[in-house]
């Protein structure tokens, strides 16, 4: 067997207008020239790119022009991009299929689960394979098994195998408590060195049948609470004996995050919450930096999260490209008794009165809970709205 080495990337999100900033959007694209940049200097003989490739199947015309001009300097150098699709790029149905399509069929990429046996050779060296995503548990068990007899998965002797996917499989050291693992261990084939997996945000490296199954990660922070993990690919390089060494590779260009989410507020007025976020902003505004507060915590009886001054946080970050605060604030529940009890003659003020009318009425559409979230929610809206406060109505709206 020929020696050789590949890169293995995935869940590059191009096209995601994070907080519906184009900023943000750039930013995926400079991530993807940056590990363009990386790729054409450390020469491989192929890319593998394990699923989201776009963060939506029709990607607007400039990612699209920014992403084909990156695949026409990897074609260039002769260095082929072999695809799988993910859950955000694959199609959403059979009539409008997906962007990667028309790039498989000019050539900028190779689509693996388009093309016969779903499978790519470079002789003496390797055999990769890659399935489609199905997006649920339920239609993964019910489609992929249809697809494999259709294309069935052939390992060759003597060469280094790899299988490309885009999925959660259930084991517990690989799926994250929030997300559905779609994929059982018995529902990929035995025979593969390398399963190059995508849609996992962590890099992550296991022992897994005849090889290893191996997550590379994203490029950039698609959620706040990714800030964490290192960004970038998996360069790795294939020896004659069939050893293979696994380099990460980090990437410079990635945005800074600046997670603000040691605190629990239990017990604070909103007031005191908002004079303690405030100074923590100010006390870490970076230039450039994406500043993500992340306020938790239960609230006093009488307090709500809409009184948290969300307008005043932000406008502490002077030098930060966003603040973004997170609000997973809980409201105290007011029992309908305790409502009572505090009109001993029985007399019940309007906005009580209100509560108990709203609450009512919104119990038939929704759960309980969110039937008093709501009622608090147009409770809340009373005052500003007879005073025409529009920025407390905004804040109030937009929180609930």
């Amino acid at each position: 067997m020929k020696a050789f080495s590949f890169v293995h990337v995935s869940d590059l999100h191009l096209g995601y207008s994070q907080y519906g900033l184009e900023v943000r959007r750039q930013d995926f694209d400079n991530a993807f020239a940056e590990l363009v940049d990386r790729t054409l200097e450390l020469k491989p003989d192929f890319m593998i790119i394990a699923g989201d490739l776009f963060h939506q199947p029709r990607p607007t015309n400039i990612t699209l022009e920014n992403t084909i001009r990156s695949f026409k300097r990897l074609k260039d150098a002769q260095i082929p991009v072999l695809t799988v699709d993910g859950s955000h790029d694959s199609a959403p149905n059979t009539i409008t299929g997906t962007i990667l399509y028309p790039l498989d069929s000019a050539g900028l990429i190779y689509h693996l689960p388009r093309h016969d046996g779903a499978c790519w050779r470079k002789q003496d060296c390797c055999y990769v394979y890659g399935i489609p995503n199905y997006h649920t548990r339920h239609k993964t068990r019910e489609t992929l098994p249809r697809f494999m007899i259709e294309n069935p998965p052939t390992p060759v002797d003597d060469v280094y195998n790899i299988f490309v996917l885009h999925g959660a499989v259930d084991l517990p050291r690989v799926k994250p408590p929030y997300i559905e693992a779609e994929l059982t261990p018995e529902m990929l084939p035995s025979g593969f060195h390398y399963y190059a997996a995508g849609h996992i945000h962590e890099r992550f490296s296991t022992k897994f049948k005849d090889g290893y199954l191996v997550y590379s990660g994203c490029i950039e922070t698609a959620s706040y609470d990714e800030a964490k993990y290192s960004k970038g690919f998996n360069y790795v390089q294939v020896g004659e004996n069939g050893e293979c060494q696994i380099e990460q590779m980090a990437l410079s260009s990635p945005r800074q995050f600046i997670i603000l989410d040691e605190n629990d507020f239990s017990g604070m007025s909103p007031a005191k919450i908002t004079e303690m976020v405030t100074q923590m902003v100010k006390d870490v505004d970076t230039a450039g930096a994406v500043l993500v507060p992340v306020l938790k915590g239960t609230l006093p009886a009488e307090a709500c999260r809409t009184e948290i001054d969300i307008a005043k946080i932000c406008a502490e970050g002077e030098k930060a490209l966003l603040v973004h605060p997170v609000v997973l604030l809980k409201e105290s529940a007011l029992l309908y008794e305790v409502a009572r009890n505090i009109f001993e003659d029985n007399f019940k003020d309007l906005k009580t009165k209100s509560y108990e009318y709203f609450v009512q009425i919104f119990s038939e559409r929704y759960s309980k809970e969110d039937a008093d979230r709501i009622a608090k929610s147009a409770l809340a809206l009373i005052e500003p709205l007879t005073r025409k406060q529009d920025e407390k109505n905004r804040q109030i709206i937009e929180a609930l």
